[in-house]
């Protein structure tokens, strides 16, 4: 039979979409779950505040009556008014080892952005640069992480054959912790801290966590800005960040380094993996996940690096030797046996930098791909 594409407009196909990869990778043991509340509220303009900026297209492949693939559309005018570039995004990409499935969602997909005015393709790539991105090309037998996306080699064969080719990539580590942090580099740390006016900001709860959490984002802004696919996070949103992040921070793997005037200058955000929880969960939170994620957030050796910046003026002072001396005694303190990185540009030096007093090795590797259509 012939493949079928329809545009998902009702919840109930939402769910469809959203369940796909579930059911496409759940024989694959390094798969791991989304959030699924999450991802709901990615498709409802209620909760996804890049929906006031960018209009996006859900598509489902049908092949004999069953699901056979899956694909979303973004349109950034935000970012693209912003690079003066005409990209119609694409992320989702969850297909069978089928490249009729594959040709006919993008088929689809390039003839709504063509419609919109759109003259590249770029993708996997996510509203904003907080979301999930790159497909990934190496290190498929490795479990992932449940901020990235997971697919099979076959993924990115489809992809070249459909003309797609490399845009960018990114690289994620995984970096071993020691059983002490390097000497010279406590010695460093130690003279910063003397010698200048910056100190390691320490929270007693949550509640006094919250004011820095915005200037947290302040800085991610900043220091984010000039890298590929990202554009600024606006207040409302940073709200609802900060009301995402806070119940699943750990204040002991959170490092915050201030200056005077107490304002953020770098930090650290790290947190126990949540693989575990995800795989047994399945991503759902209710009636009852909740509670296994809350024990996996106590239980786990491994930590998952969300998000570290050093403020862009304040780069190359020394203060990524503080922010990482402390993350690494707090995960020496908590017995970790390892973190792992998010998706690194692989030409950002200020981020693999990091790891050059460690014992950090590259474990996957993701790409964006891009194609004049």
């Amino acid at each position: 039979m012939s493949i079928e594409i329809r545009e998902v407009t009702t919840k109930k196909d939402i769910r469809k979409f959203m369940e796909f990869a579930n059911i496409l990778y759940k024989d694959e043991p390094n798969y791991i779950p989304p959030m699924f509340s999450d991802e709901m509220k990615s498709a409802d303009p209620k909760y996804n505040l890049n929906l006031e900026y960018s209009e996006t297209l859900l598509l489902l492949a049908y092949k004999d009556g069953n699901i056979v693939g899956r694909l979303r559309g973004v349109i950034n005018h935000k970012y693209n008014k912003k690079n003066d570039f005409l990209h119609l995004r694409f992320n989702h990409f969850d297909v069978i080892d089928d490249l009729e499935v594959s040709n006919a969602l993008f088929d689809h997909l390039i003839k709504w952005g063509k419609e919109k005015g759109m003259t590249d393709l770029n993708g996997p790539i996510g509203f904003n640069d907080l979301d999930k991105q790159g497909l990934l090309i190496e290190g498929y037998d490795l479990e992932g992480m449940f901020i990235t996306y997971y697919n099979f080699p076959y993924h990115a064969e489809h992809l070249k054959k459909l003309g797609l080719v490399k845009d960018v990539d990114w690289v994620e580590y995984r970096v071993q912790v020691p059983k002490e942090v390097n000497p010279r580099l406590t010695k460093i740390s130690e003279r910063l801290l003397e010698r200048s006016n910056y100190k390691i900001k320490k929270f007693k709860n949550k509640k006094e966590l919250v004011p820095y959490l915005y200037k947290i984002f302040k800085v991610l802004n900043e220091a984010f800005a000039p890298l590929h696919g990202v554009i600024e996070l606006t207040n409302k949103q940073i709200d609802q960040y900060v009301k995402q992040y806070l119940p699943i921070i750990n204040l002991d793997f959170l490092s915050v380094i201030v200056d005077p005037n107490d304002d953020v200058v770098a930090f650290g955000l790290l947190g126990p993996s949540l693989n575990d929880p995800m795989r047994k969960t399945k991503g759902r939170l209710f009636p009852f996940g909740f509670i296994t994620l809350l024990k996996g957030l106590k239980s786990t050796k491994i930590l998952d690096m969300y998000l570290v910046s050093v403020k862009p003026d304040k780069q190359g002072l020394g203060l990524n030797s503080i922010l990482m001396t402390d993350i690494t005694n707090n995960a020496i303190r908590h017995n970790i046996l390892y973190a792992e990185t998010g998706p690194e540009l692989e030409d950002n030096d200020k981020i693999t930098s990091f790891w050059k007093n460690y014992d950090a090795q590259p474990v996957r590797r993701r790409r964006c791909f891009i194609k004049k259509i």
